[in-house]
């Protein structure tokens, strides 16, 4: 069999991210699992696995990766960083023609280089098959409630990446007590799982849509709001699922209702030019609007929640909007709707998201990209040698350098 040598790239993006696409436990079993792999790992002060926790795995730490046949990292690699003719695997960003990401993937051209995006990796289905949105979810709904409590004063949360790991987190949670308030969950992926899980571990009890919005409760709740909740066929009143996928732009949202029972807003939907927003920005102005905090866990700027208009940093996490003007304002003023985003928000429990990442790739992906390729590999990959792939020829004019903006 064929000889693969892996190289665990260094994160240059800043602000700097400490996932690792493997642990070093995972690294030492694969070696010992797959003779035909071997790992080298770039040196990085900045990992939340250290240097010295690979060495004792018995992974090589080398600043020269020019010898790997593939290259994993997290986000995107800096564009004087690429190495040409290499096989990467990392989240590009590029697949929505984001203007940020456009000489990126310039450059990934002109280098030859392959080019599979984590973010492509799909079911014929169109379910994701890697991610760390289920740590997303955590993360954004813990944040999103901390917001709602430093607001209005009622409870407190620490935050997050104040904890060792998500054991840690939970033991927060003993002894909180939530106010009676409502809480939309949107989305139904891996984010919304994550959602889900604080939902459950803070002791928010779910309840049905329409008993949702048909009263109020003397204890706090949630309900979770899928696809048949959110959208509807303009002219049909309809839903379906792959039909919404392939005509988002035939759909308007039927969230309206929620925003005049709801307090808090977790945002979970995966958005993409076309699909309806959750609401228009002149609703924030309406007196039956009564959401005070969102946590746009998806962070699309100017998508499914269109008063997000800027991510924010874990450090820094939450900004407010203001109902009247809508411009940015500091949170927690009265006169504001807070929003939560952050578009690293796994980075707040990365040994844990890393782990979780990692069990995914082995899983799903790592026998097939150093074996035969498969109709999965081949879908998320977004340029082969230089040249783009053949699910993606409508990059073509972005590619060539024709700037078209598109939100996301």
């Amino acid at each position: 069999m064929k000889q693969f040598k892996i190289g665990l790239i260094r994160e240059g993006k800043i602000p700097q991210d400490s996932r690792v696409a493997l642990t070093p436990a995972q690294c030492k079993w694969l070696q010992a699992h797959r003779p035909h792999l071997s790992f080298v790992a770039q040196p990085s002060p900045t990992r939340c696995y250290k240097d010295e926790e690979y060495e004792r795995a018995g992974i090589t730490l080398s600043e020269d990766i020019s010898s790997c046949d593939i290259l994993l990292g997290i986000k995107e690699v800096l564009v004087n960083a690429l190495i040409e003719g290499k096989t990467y695997l990392f989240f590009s960003h590029t697949k929505k023609k984001q203007p940020h990401n456009q000489q990126l993937l310039q450059a990934v051209l002109e280098k030859k280089i392959t080019l599979i995006d984590y973010e492509c990796l799909e079911h014929e289905d169109g379910k994701r098959i890697i991610g760390f949105g289920f740590f997303a979810g955590i993360v954004g709904a813990h944040n999103g409630l901390m917001a709602y409590g430093t607001r209005t004063g009622l409870f407190r949360l620490d935050r997050v990446y104040k904890q060792k790991n998500f054991k840690e987190l939970i033991h927060t949670y003993f002894g909180l007590r939530l106010p009676n308030v409502k809480i939309a969950v949107t989305g139904s992926g891996r984010v919304a799982h994550g959602l889900l899980e604080i939902m459950n571990l803070m002791g928010v009890h779910e309840v049905e849509p329409d008993e949702y919005l048909e009263r109020r409760f003397n204890y706090p709740v949630y309900t979770q709001l899928k696809g048949y909740d959110l959208y509807k066929h303009a002219v049909t009143g309809n839903y379906s699922r792959q039909d919404f996928h392939e005509h988002p732009q035939e759909y308007v949202s039927k969230f309206k209702p929620y925003t005049r029972q709801t307090d808090i807003l977790l945002n979970g939907v995966y958005w993409y030019e076309g699909v309806p927003r959750l609401f228009e920005t002149e609703d924030i102005s309406r007196e039956d609007f009564i959401i005070e905090t969102i946590a746009d866990v998806s962070d699309d700027e100017n998508g499914s929640v269109p008063i997000n208009k800027r991510t924010q940093t874990i450090e820094d996490p939450v900004y407010g909007v203001d109902r009247t003007t809508k411009e940015i304002t500091n949170p927690y003023l009265k006169t504001s709707v807070d929003i939560m985003a952050v578009g690293n928000l796994p980075n707040e429990l990365p040994r844990d998201a890393s782990r979780y990442f990692g069990e995914q790739l082995i899983k799903f992906v790592l026998d097939d990209l150093t074996g035969n390729s498969n109709a999965v590999l081949e879908r998320a990959t977004i340029a082969r040698n230089g040249m783009l792939g053949s699910h993606y020829d409508y990059l073509r004019d972005y590619a060539a350098g024709m700037q078209q903006r598109s939100s996301g």
